[in-house]
Parts: structure tokens; sequence; C-alpha cells
């Protein structure tokens, strides 16, 4: 793209090289002391959700209903949220013959404390709250607690609700692929290569479409290289599906949707996405890119926030999504979900910025919280990956790369190696120690 331009939010750039970015903290959910857990049910204590089934009508998202109450309550009781709804130490393996699982095995995907939507909470006993799920492939279940975060007791466990298809095929995100003319889009769904064939139906807009398959991932506590991501932090993050549209005409609107065939014939869809395709090489033309780092994810139902501050990256997204006409291509440099081994985030973000990633090539880099831990190769022989050292990362999102544990990109176009020259420049001034 020999005369090509492209915009770029320069201030980002600009703020993240002139300052050294520190630790962000904790993440929140480890907060919550699993192994501490003990189980103090009481005859007067519940709590109830509503509605029991989700996504009826397609949604992959929705919001639900707790009612709760309890005999003794306090300022220090919460509401965890657990999927899958059997969180029992009865599935969890022990460590060796002489010790013991915890009464947790895994940490909540989210928490809320139990006065937040009922200031009397703490006098009468009694509160309600309202929190959106998404489908992450599994039902869910809700536990009231006493004793706070570092000194868990189980006081009352909800029903169990679940989304109408947990399987479904969510969350597309394209990414360019190896040439110019290909675009690859990947998505997450519970249909293993057993269950189904996972393919995407696609087309000019107007025109004909055609079916291409799709190559499967996923992962097992295996692939974690330690904790939290090997232990409370795992949940399974089902199967990830990648398939290339190639041989694109230039700047052409583009129609799909995901799906997957089931082995008695059904077939499954998502609803329907566009994307737009490249220019030709060397063609005239304003390519708007835009770039930044450091966003994570946010719970917008009030839910546990990574450091109190994450608030922005849902700005950030609202912000991007208002101008996604005037974008063709987005970076983000590292650091994405700050999951930091706590694997339910990856769905959570991936759902986050689903309205981006499905519209235009949604390109990632790993930071210090997607890939450092010790005796991995990776720069810094730190623990900020939280054991996941860069396995999630390279395999939620795919990158036009020869090694994908390698997020080098190679092949491309002069403004793509420009901009990619940057973001690594970037990424060694700010990836902290």
């Amino acid at each position: 793209m020999g005369e090509s331009k492209f915009v770029s939010l320069t201030f980002l750039l600009v703020c993240s090289v002139l300052q050294r970015v520190w630790s962000h903290g904790d993440q929140p959910l480890s907060k919550v002391s699993v192994h501490k857990a003990t189980v103090s049910l009481l005859d007067l204590a519940y709590i109830k959700a509503s509605p029991a089934i989700l996504g009826q009508e397609g949604q992959t998202a929705e919001w639900i209903t707790l009612e709760y109450s309890s005999p003794i309550p306090s300022i220090d009781d919460w509401i965890g949220v657990f999927s899958p709804a059997n969180f029992s130490a009865s599935t969890c393996p022990k460590e060796n013959g002489r010790v013991y699982p915890p009464l947790l095995c895994s940490a909540p995907i989210k928490y809320q404390y139990a006065n937040y939507s009922s200031p009397l909470y703490k006098e009468h006993g009694k509160g309600f709250l309202k929190l959106r799920l998404i489908n992450q492939r599994s039902d869910f279940s809700f536990a009231l607690f006493s004793g706070g975060l570092s000194n868990p007791k189980l006081v009352a466990v909800s029903n169990k609700i679940t989304f109408a298809n947990p399987n479904a095929p969510v969350y597309p995100r394209l990414a360019q692929g190896k040439s110019w003319n290909e675009m690859s889009v990947t998505w997450t769904s519970g249909y293993g290569i057993n269950d189904a064939e996972p393919l995407v139906q696609w087309g000019p807009k107007g025109g004909d479409h055609m079916h291409s398959p799709a190559e499967t991932l996923t992962l097992t506590s295996e692939s974690m290289c330690g904790a939290p991501a090997r232990t409370v932090g795992w949940r399974d993050p089902g199967y990830i599906h990648t398939s290339h549209l190639k041989e694109l005409w230039p700047n052409r609107i583009y129609e799909y949707k995901i799906g997957h065939k089931l082995n008695n014939a059904t077939l499954i869809w998502s609803r329907n996405y566009q994307f737009k395709a490249p220019p030709f090489p060397g063609q005239k033309s304003l390519q708007r890119v835009v770039i930044f780092g450091d966003m994570g994810k946010h719970e917008v139902d009030g839910s546990n926030e990574y450091n109190n501050f994450q608030h922005g990256s849902i700005n950030t997204t609202m912000q991007l999504i208002q101008d996604l006409k005037n974008i063709d291509l987005v970076f983000h440099i590292g650091d994405i979900c700050y999951a930091n081994g706590y694997l339910s985030q990856w769905d959570q973000f991936t759902e986050q910025v689903e309205p981006i990633a499905s519209a235009v090539p949604y390109m990632i880099a790993s930071g210090n919280h997607e890939r450092d831990w010790p005796g991995t190769g990776s720069f810094y022989e730190n623990k900020d990956s939280g054991g996941e050292c860069g396995v999630l990362a390279q395999t939620m999102f795919y990158t036009p790369a020869a090694n994908r544990a390698k997020v080098w990109y190679d092949n491309m176009t002069p403004l793509f190696e420009m901009i990619i020259t940057i973001i690594n420049f970037v990424n060694c001034m700010i990836f902290p120690v």
C-alpha cells in the first residue's frame, strides 16, 4: 500500500511510550480464599435465581434476578456466581493421597456483595440482585457466603439455571489472514470435532454464499504453566474454531455467519455478521487503524472489577463501537483482559469486544499479563500471567504468524510491517518487570 495512510490513536501511543506502567494490583477473583471455604448452611437462609432458562431466542447474554435471605446478615456477606453449577470438592481431583482438595475447587466467575442493591440487607436480612450472564457453555448456580472473601462460609446455594443451547457458536473475532485477500474468523463453542463440523457460511453481500470448514483447538489444565490457571482459576475454555475465508475481492462487503453441522445433520447458526475486505496492495487508500493496550474487561452489572478502575474498558469499547464505521483495523497490543490465570474472564472479554471484533480485524499481541511466567521463555521471569504463559492469548485469537506462540507478524504489506514495528517498540517500553 505504497501511498496508504493510516489514522491511529496517537495520544494512546505517546502516553504508552512516555509512561512506564507498573503493577495493576491483584486480580479480583484472587481475593476469594477458595481453600479456606467451609460449609455453614443455615435452615432459614436461601438464594433463588430466575429465569431458569436463558437465551431462548438465541441471545448470548441475559439479565437474571437473585432473591436471597439470611437469618444472621452481615455487611461482609457476598454472592458468588459459579459455572459449572457443581462447584463442590467432589468434582476436584486430589493432588495426592494425603492432600485433599478444597471445599471449592474453582473460583467464582464473578461476585458481588449482598448489600449492593439492598442497603438495608444487614438490618432485614433480605436482598435482591440483578446480574448479567453470558453463554459460557455450562450451567450456573449462585452461592450466598458469610465471612467475607478471606474467610468464606457457605450459607445457601441456589437452583441451577442454563442457556437454552450452552454449546452455541459465539463471539466471532476476525483477524487479517496471511495473505492480503484473506480474512480469518475465530469463535468459541461447546461442540468438539466428534460432536459437530464447524463451518462458516459466507459470501459477498447480496451475492452467492459458500461454506468453508474450520480447524478446532482446545486446551486442558495441563496446557497451563501454573496456578491459578491450573487450579482454582481453571475453567474449560470450550472449543476454539478458526476458518480462513480466501480470495476476497478488494474493498467488497462480505456477509458471514458461524455454525456447526451436528451428527444428525442439524445446522446450528449464529446471527449474521459482515466485514469489508482489505484494499488491493498498492492501491491508494485510507486505512484507519486504532492501536491501544492495557484495556481489560468490565462487568456492566457492577460485579467485581480489576482494581476498581476497569470501567474505563467499557468506555473504550463503546467508543470503538460508536466509531466503527471509521475503523479498518484494531491492534490490541497486550494486557488484553487481565485474566491472570482465571480463564472465565476470556469468555467475558470476547463477548465484550464482539461488536468490534466481528466487524473489523482485531489483532492482538501478548503482554506481560498474558505471557510472563518463569522458565517458559518469556522476556520477564515474573508470574504476571497467572500461569497462562501465553497459551490463552494465542488460542483465543488468531494471529497470521508462522509460530503462534511467538506473535511476530510476517509476510505482510509495508503498512502492516510499519505498524508492527511501532507496536513492538511500544511493547518494549511499557511492559513492566
